[in-house]
């Protein structure tokens, strides 16, 4: 063998693979949205730059020259900015029967991250396997809820703590839900069966969690008068478990705690300056939804002092909108002092009949719209919906539209660059999506373009389905999906898994 040859061949098939490299790249038609504002998700500040897209991924940045083969986007005087990451969505089951995903895409978001509140579908495999056969235009992630493995494990037998036997039970299962994919443990402790938990439980699940290198989610015990326990104990769970926190939908829930944000978010900030890494995430509205029964925190649902007490914390049952009640639909979208006029039950006796009859669905205007505005200036708080495609809360269709329409451009709340950085670059840091939430090459093509002087949302309380305006243009992996003010009918979205 003439070894001389050896490096010649070596060059040649060097310069051959990177000739049949350039080739390709030249073959690929680019789409290119050209003279927009970009945004990058970053926090820095906006400039102005083209941006291709080659398949599913961002090509380059900057000032781009052109081609026959491109499809040149205007852009002029609009926002390119990363697609928009929904870290608490409850569309797991909606997404299966809309995979347009109208209301969610409509407001740039491009991610969701499904099973928040303790409530998640199981097997994790399973159901990701579903929703790889259900293709949709969104991007799509799991949690594994502690309620949904406290349930299987306990069943009907959980108004208490987990015996050590039982715990061990619910960590192989949430052990089972990491290895195949899930992003982390999510648990409701305000809703059975979480209610019943201890806290060395939750330490226990949340460490399967933070071994695999995912997160610990909680809607915590307590958004009103309890909250100050309710955080230290997520801070707790935090330390002793090693787990990266996050606070769902950060609030003061009722007139009673009003005013105490600083209080909330300075537990956040001493557990940061500790090492304990705890963040949080906020709708931006003055109302929560949830079920009637967690008016009274006691479980004492046929007690009429209790009930009483609970509609004072609120502000009165006229705060308290019923959104869905199967047994008389005709009284939803009513609040319960125009029910209960209407049926001449006191509120009390109105409250009961509905527990009795399975509960209802509730929207609550019980919080304060300063309180919601301070945590947002907040930089460990981060946007996020706790809406989806079955809510009936104006935050299905209006989360996003809404901070940056009201929140940034309109009240000042906060610089456009922040909002956009909440609501992409960090909540993909917070759950390891590194080629997701930034405009940048090599990223993940997942784009929102929008007018900046027209985006706000339209959904209300009595018409939460209304879709907001100035979004123009979704992109998710390279794929357009909304345009012109609807679907294009693409289904573009990937099932997302946790890496290692």
């Amino acid at each position: 063998m003439n070894t001389l040859n050896l490096p010649i061949r070596f060059v040649i098939f060097f310069l051959l693979a990177i000739f049949w490299t350039i080739g390709s790249a030249v073959g690929q038609s680019r789409i290119i949205f050209s003279g927009g504002t970009v945004i990058d998700g970053s926090g820095g500040r906006r400039y102005e730059a083209d941006i291709a897209v080659v398949g599913e991924r961002i090509d380059m940045v900057g000032e781009i020259g052109t081609g026959p083969q491109d499809r040149i986007i205007s852009v002029a005087g609009l926002i390119v900015a990363p697609g928009f990451i929904d870290l608490h969505n409850h569309s797991s089951q909606g997404i299966l029967g809309e995979p347009a995903a109208a209301s969610q895409v409509s407001q740039g978001i491009t991610t969701l991250l499904l099973g928040p509140d303790g409530g998640s579908p199981f097997p994790t495999g399973h159901y990701l396997q579903r929703m790889e056969e259900t293709p949709s235009a969104v991007n799509r992630g799991l949690m594994v809820g502690h309620g949904t493995v406290r349930s299987l494990i306990m069943g009907e037998d959980y108004k208490r703590h987990a015996s050590a036997p039982e715990i061990e039970a619910m960590i192989a299962l949430v052990k089972v839900g990491m290895d195949q994919g899930a992003f982390g443990l999510s648990s409701g402790l305000e809703y059975d069966p979480g209610f019943y938990s201890s806290t060395e439980e939750l330490v226990a699940l949340a460490r399967i969690s933070a071994t695999a290198g995912g997160i610990y989610m909680s809607h915590i015990r307590d958004e009103e008068e309890g909250f100050v326990a309710a955080l230290e104990e997520a801070v707790e769970i935090g330390r002793r478990a090693g787990v990266r926190v996050q606070i769902s939908h950060l609030k003061l829930g009722n007139t009673n705690v009003w005013g105490r944000t600083e209080e909330a978010l300075g537990i956040l900030h001493k557990a940061n300056a500790q090492g304990i890494d705890v963040q949080a995430d906020a709708y931006p509205y003055d109302a929560w939804a949830s079920g009637l029964s967690i008016l009274v925190p006691s479980r004492k649902f046929d007690d009429p002092e209790e009930i009483r007490a609970g509609f004072k914390r609120v502000g009165g049952p006229e705060k308290v909108l019923i959104t869905r009640y199967r047994h008389q639909p005709e009284f939803e979208f009513k609040t319960v002092a125009e029910i209960s006029a209407q049926t001449k039950l006191s509120p009390e006796q109105l409250f009961i009949q509905m527990m009795e009859n399975g509960g209802a669905g509730v929207v609550c205007q019980s919080m304060s719209q300063d309180d919601v505005h301070a945590f947002y200036r907040d930089p460990l708080v981060m946007v996020s919906s706790d809406g989806g495609i079955d809510s009936r809360h104006p935050r299905k269709a209006g989360t996003f539209p809404r901070v940056l329409g009201r929140f940034a451009r309109d009240d000042g709340i906060l610089s456009l660059e922040q909002a956009v950085h909440k609501m992409t670059r960090q909540p993909a840091s917070r759950v390891g999506l590194s080629d997701r939430g930034l405009v940048a090459a090599d990223q993940a093509a997942d784009l929102v373009v929008f007018d900046p002087a027209a985006v706000i949302d339209r959904s209300t309380f009595q018409e939460p389905d209304l879709l907001p305006e100035g979004i123009r243009i979704v992109m998710v992996n390279g794929v357009i999906v909304w345009q012109d003010g609807k679907p294009s009918g693409e289904t573009p979205g990937r099932v997302l898994r946790r890496r290692d």
